[in-house]
């Protein structure tokens, strides 16, 4: 995806800590009119999110968009309510596949608009690190930034 077309409104960076990403996949989500406006603003937290498959469709959870402010609280959102994304028959057939494997689960990686202002998710299909995997990933991590701050040093 390329990111100059589009304006992320939130990102799961704890997904790319806590899971092995194995595949990517864009799809819509189904939203009310508060929701946009509030997405609009900025707001939205993806940190402990995940998406279900259930008859046939596939719903996000935990995602939280807060209300927005300036509409009246009658006709507000609930903020954590679970939100249906559109997908095609066949996507979601290879991903209730891929789900059924033991310990692989859909997290939302982002959620961002396109450069024709639709919202849209980036799901992946993940699947968890153990605590040694973390501590792995982040020496390798530290270990790129030393080098860079080497190579900024000797030129």
């Amino acid at each position: 995806m390329d990111t100059q077309q589009q304006k992320v409104i939130s990102t799961n960076k704890k997904a790319y800590h806590d899971y092995h990403i194995i595949e990517k996949i864009e799809a819509g989500i189904e939203l009310t009119g508060t929701e946009v406006k509030s997405l609009r603003t900025g707001h939205a937290h993806l940190k402990d999110s995940y998406a279900r498959i259930k008859d046939g469709e596939i719903y996000l959870i935990k995602t939280h968009i807060p209300p927005y402010k300036f509409s009246g609280s009658h006709d507000n959102h609930e903020p954590e309510r679970e939100r249906r994304l559109l997908l095609h028959k066949k996507e979601i057939l290879k991903l209730k596949k891929s789900v059924d494997t033991k310990g692989v689960t859909l997290i939302p990686l982002q959620l961002y608009f396109t450069n024709r202002g639709k919202i849209k998710v980036e799901l992946g299909v993940a699947k968890g690190k153990r605590q040694y995997d973390k501590r792995i990933a982040i020496a390798e991590k530290d270990q790129r930034r030393e080098m860079e701050r080497t190579r900024k040093d000797r030129y």
